[in-house]
């Protein structure tokens, strides 16, 4: 392994899949980290990922969590990762963790304890929060007048087509079955926690994987160009929810005089993920298209359009340096070694979290059923 450069921040790896492999692991090293290690449940697709970074590999985080030259963990494993994060934050790492960090609210604040407790620092893995034409938007947001429309389009293929060029083996089937089952059904209960078992089978699993696993990045943008979150969403779901693919999500808000329209569409055979977010106003508009996620080489783009005068601005910019992975993982170095505020952080989750119970209630209402989540009982 290579010898450790002197105050660089020491970080381990847990959850070795196709975010980690494609965007992570090439990540670390610019952002001035050092990789230490890489864990996961399958312990041949730990030690194939390590020994391809020079690294050793685990296929037990608690392994990790004792490390004494573990500094800093990365938790980027499927579904739900208010356990890992917490056992981390009281074995006394810093944390960078994927989204969703849970699906409960009662488990973040429980994170923020600990991190209070533990003098831990703990940032949110929003990436759309660190793209380099974030700041850019919100402040062309920031000078229009009289928003009429705020619309978010997503457009999400099946992930083979987004990671075919990755050429990635499918993965050892060497994972822990009793580990793997344990995962489910703390994540069912949770989802269970925030729903009730009256949303039924079908929403809890939309809750669990659509609604926290995609559409839940969506708030953090919202956040992070300094949009207001609404007080509460109209949803449908379509065509079924109980269908045998994802469904589409149509989703519809006022704030102030302002609309918003979220739509969420699963388009299995479509080329490639697509995210725009367009913001209308009585003086222009702009339309902020996020880079595509698994490419390192992927670059946002920013169209604004407005009036100054006789003036007519009608500018798109693309060309950047880096990208929203490579800013959040050089972020966290910078929040842990230097003090800097967390831009990302637990607080900000536990809005996102509330948003999606609040698009979930909706989606049960438009099916004839009332819900009581987490946040309103």
């Amino acid at each position: 392994m290579a010898a450790a450069t002197p105050g660089q921040l020491r970080i381990a790896v847990i959850g070795a899949g196709t975010i980690s492999q494609s965007v992570h692991l090439p990540s670390i090293r610019r952002a001035g980290l050092e990789l230490v290690c890489v864990c996961d449940l399958s312990p041949t697709r730990a030690a194939e990922v390590a020994a391809a970074h020079g690294v050793r590999s685990s296929s037990d985080p608690a392994e990790v969590f004792a490390a004494t030259d573990v500094d800093a963990v990365l938790i980027a494993t499927p579904g739900s990762h208010a356990r890992l994060a917490l056992a981390a934050i009281r074995a006394g790492k810093h944390v960078l963790v994927e989204k969703p960090v849970a699906l409960t609210v009662r488990e973040i604040d429980e994170l923020e304890r600990a991190a209070a407790e533990h003098g831990m620092t703990v940032q949110v893995g929003y990436m759309k929060m660190y793209d380099p034409l974030t700041a850019a938007a919100a402040a062309e947001i920031a000078a229009l007048n009289d928003t009429r429309l705020v619309r978010i389009t997503v457009s999400h293929p099946a992930d083979e087509p987004q990671v075919a060029h990755l050429r990635m083996t499918p993965p050892p089937r060497d994972a822990d079955p009793a580990e793997i089952a344990a995962a489910e059904a703390y994540e069912a209960d949770r989802a269970v926690e925030a729903l009730g078992a009256e949303a039924g089978p079908e929403l809890l699993r939309y809750y669990a994987g659509v609604l926290n696993g995609s559409v839940i990045h969506e708030f953090s943008l919202l956040r992070g160009l300094g949009l207001a979150l609404p007080e509460s969403w109209t949803a449908t779901v379509f065509p079924r929810l109980d269908g045998p693919e994802p469904a589409c999500l149509l989703a519809e808000a006022a704030v102030g005089d302002a609309r918003y329209v979220l739509s969420w569409n699963w388009l299995p055979e479509y080329p490639e993920y697509e995210e725009e977010l367009a913001v209308l106003a009585s003086n222009g508009r702009i339309a902020f298209h996020l880079a595509r996620p698994y490419l390192l080489e992927a670059r946002s783009s920013l169209r604004v359009q407005s009036h100054a005068g006789s003036q007519r601005k009608d500018t798109l910019v693309s060309d950047t340096d880096e990208t929203g992975f490579l800013r959040q993982l050089d972020a966290f170095r910078r929040s842990v070694q230097d003090g800097e505020p967390v831009l990302s952080t637990l607080a900000g989750a536990k809005e996102d979290v509330r948003q999606v119970q609040s698009l979930a209630a909706a989606i049960a209402a438009s099916l004839g059923v009332s819900l009581t989540v987490e946040t309103a009982r």
